[in-house]
């Protein structure tokens, strides 16, 4: 497998990009035991990092919806 760069490192289209891709290897199958674990982990490793951003970008929302609500009132 190439050397990939440090999932904490991706954003989020980056993430589940590769996401996608570990996915399709997997279904695909044909890899052995070892490669389909490191890509299984990986790929939970970049669930994860999707999950994060996520929940970044919505707090973010939330933060400004609820800054704006003030300033209306």
């Amino acid at each position: 497998m190439t050397e990939r760069p440090a999932v904490d490192e991706l954003d989020y289209e980056k993430a589940r990009d590769e996401l996608i891709e570990v996915v399709r290897a997997l279904e695909v199958g044909g890899l052995g035991l070892d490669e389909s674990v490191a890509l299984w982990e990986r790929g939970e490793a970049l669930a994860r990092r999707c999950d994060e951003q996520l929940a970044g970008a919505r707090t973010r929302v939330e933060e400004r919806l609820a800054h704006a609500d003030d300033e209306k009132d």
